[in-house]
């Protein structure tokens, strides 16, 4: 059976026209044209981690982490509803989001950073939710209910789970220029940090 057989519509209509592309006498520009006008939209995207999963689970077990991940999810979920974020995938410890506008996207990791500040007061260093964010802003091609491909969503990607350490908030510069009025919040230019997909990257004062 095809794999792109058992995929969805829309999946496999990008696929069937990403085959187009692979033909030598493929019309690179029409096909471009026809998938950016089927899937193409503009969104702010957020990719969260947990600092130290790895490590953590090593020392204190998988159960104990399920349980950080599951009280994770639990704190931060009625966060992103009220900022209008829709979750996409959780992966593990990390989460995908997206967000209609940048600053959304923006306040919504400022307040689940808090969130989980709030929390760790009472905890012990071993049950802390050590959050740790991306963000990018553009086009992306966005197939399906859980699929999304583009530049800023690989640097969103590479900043929230690579990059960023706990407490922190990194975002790419279509974000800085997007919310530079943002009241409460100050962006430092992080000029040593270079990132696939980000022409810069800023990290965020909250």
């Amino acid at each position: 059976m095809s794999i792109v057989g058992q995929l969805g519509v829309g999946e496999q209509r990008l696929w069937r026209l990403v085959a187009e592309r692979c033909e030598d006498s493929a019309d690179l520009v029409t096909i471009d044209k026809k998938i950016w006008d089927l899937f193409g939209e503009r969104w702010a995207i957020m990719f969260t981690d947990l600092s130290g999963f790895s490590r953590g689970v090593e020392s204190f077990g998988i159960i104990h982490f399920l349980q950080v991940i599951y009280e994770h999810n639990a704190l931060v979920a009625p966060i992103i509803d009220e900022h209008q974020g829709f979750l996409l995938k959780v992966e593990g410890d990390s989460l995908m989001v997206l967000f209609r506008r940048p600053e959304s996207a923006l306040r919504c990791a400022v307040e689940m950073q808090h969130a989980c500040q709030r929390v760790n007061k009472r905890r012990t260093k071993e049950e802390a939710i050590l959050l740790c964010v991306g963000l990018g802003y553009g086009d992306v091609l966005r197939v399906g209910e859980h699929e999304v491909f583009g530049a800023e969503v690989n640097a969103a990607s590479k900043l929230g789970e690579d990059t960023a350490e706990s407490n922190e908030i990194l975002v790419t510069g279509a974000i800085a220029e997007a919310c530079r009025d943002t009241d409460g919040i100050a962006f430092e230019a992080m000029n040593d940090v270079k990132i696939p997909g980000a022409d810069s990257v800023f990290r965020v004062g909250y």
